[in-house]
């Protein structure tokens, strides 16, 4: 379940509950009803709007959940040390049980980057710096002592203990679907690919073709990457036709259509939802990334977890 800032802005009835026990209440629901995992956006601040840092709310998480998996969808590059991210995560799977999913990926948002004093290169610098970053990472998470020169970050005699639970690291998801960079990243250090929202079958099948070509250079099966998959921008479920329609008439912006919302938002039945998802499954995919609409309510999700999930794992 995707649970960026914005799913805590928008309902007005519930402004007076603190922003964290929004996020924690509906984490522990997620738990409850028996997803895999949560994942946190990372961004230090959209306008005025307020925002808590992604990597320690999952550390307040981790101590309050049990179960459910806690990741980061993605964290940008740009905004930390990776040797210092490194540390972070470790801390954060250790508080957790081995519970982190580590989502990772260029950045792409420029105004937080300046505002916060971080610089913004241009993509194929980032990505430079993103692939640096990783090694930098597994080699703190397995190594006993890392020393690194690389043209963008020097480590010397860094030790990082205690080491994540997990081993040899946490799962590593790279997010982005860029075809000259960001998928040549993804095919030599990812354990996970997350392309995030495409609009169609063919074009997920296209970028699978491209991230397989570079796994055959790098001499890797691409079937050592597992598949995620965002099968639409937002996902509304109700019961029966009735119930779909009443839940869109509330989740969807008054300035947009029924018919332009459903252009990329999926809204159906459970029976829908499943056959929306079969193609990609048979393709292979394993994790479904899915942000639903209406949140903080949880009518779409409360659905999703007692109908699709059960018929489909």
């Amino acid at each position: 379940v995707f649970l960026p800032f914005y799913s805590f802005q928008s309902k007005k009835s519930s402004q007076s509950e603190p922003l964290f026990s929004r996020v924690k209440d509906l984490v522990l629901e997620c738990e409850r009803l028996g997803f895999h995992s949560v994942w946190l956006d990372d961004h230090l601040m959209f306008g005025r709007m307020p925002i808590l840092e992604c990597w320690t709310t999952l550390a307040a998480l981790a101590a309050t959940t049990s179960r459910i998996r806690l990741g980061t969808m993605v964290t940008s590059n740009g905004l930390r040390n990776p040797a210092l991210l490194a540390k972070m995560a470790a801390t954060v799977d250790v508080i957790s049980g081995g519970r982190i999913e580590f989502g990772i990926g260029s950045g792409i948002q420029v105004e937080e980057h300046i505002a916060y004093g971080f610089p913004f290169p241009d993509i194929e610098v980032r990505t430079e710096k993103l692939r640096e970053s990783l090694e930098i990472f597994k080699s703190l998470w397995r190594e006993e002592k890392t020393d690194y020169s690389g043209k963008h970050y020097n480590i010397i005699n860094a030790f990082c203990e205690p080491k994540p639970i997990q081993q040899p690291y946490p799962p590593i998801t790279i997010g982005g679907a860029g075809e000259e960079f960001t998928l040549k990243v993804t095919a030599q250090h990812a354990d996970r690919f997350d392309f995030g929202y495409l609009p169609s079958l063919e074009i997920y099948k296209h970028k699978l073709t491209v991230l397989e070509s570079y796994c055959k250079q790098m001499g890797r099966d691409i079937q050592n990457i597992e598949k995620t998959c965002w099968p639409a921008g937002q996902i509304t479920i109700g019961l029966d036709q009735v119930a779909v329609a009443e839940e869109l008439q509330k989740v969807k912006p008054e300035n947009i259509s029924v018919e332009d919302f459903e252009k990329v938002c999926f809204a159906g039945t459970p029976e829908q939802c499943i056959a929306k998802l079969q193609p990609y499954i048979d393709l292979g995919v394993t994790h479904f990334m899915l942000y639903f609409s209406g949140l903080p309510k949880t009518a779409s999700l409360r659905t999703f977890a007692e109908t699709v999930a059960k018929k489909i794992t």
